[in-house]
């Protein structure tokens, strides 16, 4: 073949070779976007975001260990400790509240700390500076499943100080307010990947964690719940202890009278991991209460910790959440850290239909 052709060939193949290669899109990291939506609201001082950056921290430690339990650390397998509520404490439990407090009770940036694993607040400790925020963590959500491989999650609530002007301490009045009055609100989720998923008042935003930086990179841009889902999650061994109403409604989307097609069951037990399947696909999660236990008569969620937070996410995305009376999540007014609700979250069209269930 003439010298000119193979030129010609090569030139040709080179070309196809550049079109072939996807062009990445452009990576921006969990402390850029902050950033840039600091710099639209006037007046920012930064402390929110320096918040953030300790919150982050404490999450990409746990999110190691996790990948690494039950291979390098003893760390797999429950404690013989109890915690507040009187459960078992797994020894991961304790390793992600060590590793979230440490970090943010000397951040500069919080009056007070609330964790769903301690009875009282924590509070800041002396010489470190005080900030205008509260933030309730529960370190490591459904960790009844860590030793069988399955998804688990962090879940924090933030609140602006009752006196934002304050110089004292926070107490637990700052932490008692409605979960309307959040000004953040998140969960990570440790899967196949680590994802934080973030609501700052206005939209939900998703990043995932990109190992080989170490950064949380945007991912899911202004997520939207599905107004409508297929996917129902509850725990349906407790049903022979559920209201006729909760019941019903239970009856109803398995019902396939009429030729009407069935609600698919999909329930892990981890919050953060059946309600991350329905924020991206759509569906409904109840926890009602049940007469199983006189203990926990008005449900097992903890509002400051697990419920509120969430339904703020849910209600940003285009969801609901409400309590089984039909009350807004949001608008509940919490008398005490430790305080229990019911849930019903998801897409707005599914808790709607159960709202008419109660009403009847």
């Amino acid at each position: 073949m003439p010298s000119s052709l193979i030129l010609q060939n090569e030139e040709k193949n080179k070309g196809t070779l550049v079109n072939s290669i996807p062009k990445q899109k452009k990576q921006i990291s969990l402390s850029q976007f902050i950033i840039e939506e600091q710099l639209k609201i006037p007046h920012a001082s930064g402390e929110f975001t320096a918040l953030l950056n300790h919150l982050v921290y404490a999450a990409k430690i746990v999110a190691r260990e996790v990948r690494k339990a039950g291979l390098l650390h003893d760390i797999l397998g429950s404690t013989e400790d109890t915690n507040v509520q009187g459960e078992t404490q797994m020894k991961l439990d304790q390793y992600a509240d060590n590793a979230f407090n440490q970090s943010l009770k000397i951040c500069g940036h919080l009056c007070v700390l609330a964790s769903e694993e301690h009875e009282e607040i924590i509070p800041i400790p002396g010489g470190y500076r005080l900030g205008k925020y509260t933030m309730a963590i529960d370190p490591l959500d459904g960790s009844s499943n860590i030793d069988t491989n399955v998804s688990i999650g962090t879940i924090f609530s933030i609140h602006q100080r009752l006196d934002p002007t304050s110089t004292s301490p926070g107490t637990e009045k700052d932490l008692l307010q409605k979960g309307s009055l959040q000004r953040s609100a998140g969960y990570i989720i440790y899967g196949s990947s680590t994802m934080l998923v973030l609501t700052t008042g206005k939209t939900v935003t998703g990043f995932t964690l990109d190992p080989s930086l170490g950064e949380f990179l945007l991912s899911h841009e202004n997520m939207t719940m599905p107004e409508k889902g297929d996917i129902y999650s509850t725990n349906e061994g407790n049903s022979s202890y559920w209201s006729e109403e909760v019941k019903n409604y239970i009856n109803h989307i398995k019902s396939i009278d009429g030729g009407k097609k069935p609600k698919t069951a999909r329930y892990i037990g981890s919050l953060v991991a059946d309600f991350h399947r329905n924020l991206l696909k759509g569906g409904i999660f109840l926890y009602p209460n049940d007469t199983k236990s006189s203990k926990y008569p008005n449900g097992k969620l903890r509002l400051l910790y697990e419920a509120a937070p969430m339904a703020i996410i849910a209600e940003q995305a285009g969801g609901m959440a409400v309590t089984v009376k039909g009350e807004r999540i949001l608008d509940l007014d919490p008398k005490s850290l430790h305080e229990r609700t019911t849930l019903i979250i998801g897409s707005k069209r599914e808790v709607e239909e159960f709202l008419t269930f109660i009403r009847k």
